[in-house]
């Protein structure tokens, strides 16, 4: 763009100089006014653009990102530009938030699905008032705090983060050498990080207000802090998925399917090789798909996995608890919520006390959060 001004510049000025002979009056003053219009408005139109590119550089549409892993803007059709047109959740700093009065509810089930996840036993909480993030954080919030604070995602610093193979391009896909020995499909994908969710040659064009994925709980602590929030607890997350429904699997009840229709963002067809993507979509979906629950939060299950502040432990009092914050240290942290890539033959834990967990220092493909605090914001 430099250059194409600069020449376009070099160019007028040359014409008015020959035609104004050494500075004296020009010897067609309309054509040297119009030479002059068209150069300026040329050089405007140029510096517009090249704007436009500064900031499809800034949220990850350039062909060079940190760490010198290549990144390209394979779908120009998408202008990133375009794609800050305002959803409430992805305008940055900070996200909607929604009310939650505080409450009493049962937490857990006892009717685990997934014992060895520690669902059960039930157990009576009071949960005080606070707030939360309508939606998940998306790539446009994300991408707002990494640009105030130059902040490093884990994936970047490690190198690759985990994505299914389902969703790789060929080339990606035959460059990797390292799976999950339980899980072949589940690759370590080199250069894989929130603004290259499968890798290399991929971006985040059209998708800014999805929710951010790669993103390890060490990296979504630092935006809360950022952002002046924190992460919720699980029995917080637990208590505003449920929306104040009592003994549901879901945040509207028990049927996946209210009239026939999907209210969340799952796999459907034969995980992992088939995705008919009924619900669709076959990756993450915007922030505000599907119908909230009762207390106007979106996606509180599917799309993607959301951390939460807790340390992981499957051993539960079955005795009455106020505000629980888990245990006070531990390996891993917990997870709510499942993903777009959970189905009930293989990760059934797209359920409100469904739960999992990975190191702090984890991040995959399916994997965001949203933020909580204690008041209003």
């Amino acid at each position: 763009w430099a250059r194409l001004c600069q020449h376009t510049l070099t160019y007028t000025l040359y014409y008015v100089y020959k035609e104004t002979q050494f500075g004296c009056v020009s010897r067609d003053p309309v054509m040297t006014r119009a030479v002059v219009n068209v150069g300026v408005a040329v050089i405007v139109f140029i510096c517009y653009f090249a704007g436009l590119e500064r900031f499809a550089n800034a949220c990850g549409c350039s062909d060079e990102t940190n760490r010198g892993s290549a990144y390209t803007a394979a779908s120009r059709d998408d202008a990133c530009g375009a794609e800050q047109k305002a959803v409430k959740a992805s305008t940055g700093r900070p996200t909607s938030m929604v009310h939650i009065p505080g409450g009493v509810f049962t937490m857990g089930t006892g009717e685990a699905v997934l014992p060895q996840d520690g669902e059960g036993p039930p157990r009576r909480v009071q949960i005080s008032d606070f707030a939360m993030d309508a939606y998940e954080v998306t790539n446009a919030a994300f991408g707002d705090f990494v640009a105030d604070t130059n902040y490093t995602t884990e994936a970047e610093k490690f190198g690759d983060s985990f994505v299914a193979e389902y969703f790789l391009s060929d080339d990606v896909n035959s460059a990797t050498t390292f799976a999950v020995a339980e899980a072949s499909w589940w690759l370590a994908v080199k250069g894989a990080f929130w603004r290259q969710p499968e890798g290399k040659g991929s971006n985040i064009l059209g998708r800014l207000d999805h929710p951010a994925v790669h993103v390890a709980w060490n990296d979504a602590a630092a935006y809360c802090r950022w952002a002046g929030r924190r992460l919720p607890t699980e029995a917080e997350w637990e208590y505003a998925a449920r929306g104040g429904l009592e003994d549901r699997l879901f945040p509207w009840g028990n049927n996946p399917n209210p009239k026939g229709e999907h209210w969340m963002n799952i796999w459907q067809g034969e995980f992992p090789r088939v995705n008919t993507a009924d619900d669709g979509y076959s990756g993450t979906a915007p922030v505000t798909s599907y119908p909230p629950n009762k207390y106007g939060l979106y996606n509180m299950v599917g799309n993607v996995w959301e951390w939460t502040a807790d340390w992981w432990t499957v051993r539960h009092q079955a005795a009455f608890e106020k505000d629980p914050k888990g245990p006070l240290s531990g390996k891993d942290k917990v997870k709510k919520g499942g993903s777009f890539m959970c189905h009930k033959s293989y990760c059934y834990r797209y359920r409100c006390a469904a739960r999992s967990h990975n190191t702090p220092d984890s991040s995959a493909f399916n994997l965001g959060f949203r933020c909580a605090a204690d008041n209003l914001n």
